[in-house]
């Protein structure tokens, strides 16, 4: 069932002309926008797409006015992973700490907003939307892998060093990267906080405020030409302000 706002619509893609909508919106983002690529990106059609497709939900928010897709999510439940055989960030992470803890987890990824529609509301309303999910399913613990453009380590030492020593995930949910980059570059008292935030993408931010946390170590993807860390966010441990915030009440 679609979730009605006053300027957008947000909903899963029930069709194939939806889920084209949101891979094309994908395409604009992470192959034109972000230099990406992959082994099933169609650079003819523009879409970006993966063998993890079929298997994902697809949260899709849509303006109104206009009818165009403008914001995107890939959600993927643990039953869904059983089904691929394997989480997406299972190719970047050990989730065995996340996977073992017996608790019913989701992998978020593909994010993306439309250029037009950044620092507005439309991705206000996709959280709305993912929290009615998250509820919807009874989810307790949300991870996926976020990036930093680029892969020169260098120039992200500031912001990669900022989230291993602020915001490390504590050991139940500490998953580790596999081809492991560490992010425990500038010593804590050589770092300049406020310029290392600058740097860390809004939707990173986003989550910590959360209080969401990183895992251990980062990945360097070139073939997406991004630097990735795997963000964990556990419903249980949200404050009340914390919780006010995702759900998105007052």
């Amino acid at each position: 069932m679609a979730t009605l706002t006053q300027d957008f619509t947000v909903k899963i893609a029930e069709t194939a002309e939806e889920l084209r909508a949101a891979q094309a919106l994908r395409y604009e983002v992470f192959v034109r926008e972000l230099g990406g690529d992959g082994e099933l990106v169609d650079h003819v059609a523009g879409l970006e797409r993966d063998r993890f497709d079929p298997y994902f939900d697809h949260m899709i928010a849509s303006d109104t006015s206009t009818g165009r897709v403008v914001g995107v999510y890939r959600l993927l439940r643990s039953e869904q992973a059983t089904k691929v055989g394997q989480f997406y960030s299972d190719d970047e992470y050990d989730l065995s700490v996340l996977q073992s803890s017996g608790r019913k987890v989701l992998e978020l990824g593909r994010s993306c907003l439309h250029p037009d529609y950044r620092g507005g509301m439309a991705m206000y309303h996709l959280w709305k939307g993912l929290s009615q999910y998250v509820l919807t399913h009874e989810i307790e613990i949300l991870f996926g892998t976020a990036s930093f453009h680029g892969t020169d380590i260098a120039a992200l030492a500031a912001p990669l060093s900022m989230l291993h020593h602020n915001h490390l995930a504590p050991q139940d949910l500490r998953v580790r990267a596999k081809t492991y980059q560490s992010m425990d570059l500038i010593p804590l008292e050589d770092l300049d906080r406020r310029a290392a935030m600058v740097q860390i993408p809004a939707l990173i931010k986003a989550y910590l405020r959360l209080g969401g946390f990183v895992g251990q170590g980062a990945y360097v993807d070139d073939a997406f030409n991004t630097t990735d860390v795997c963000l964990i966010l556990d419903t249980a441990r949200m404050n009340e302000r914390q919780r006010k915030i995702y759900t998105g009440e007052r």
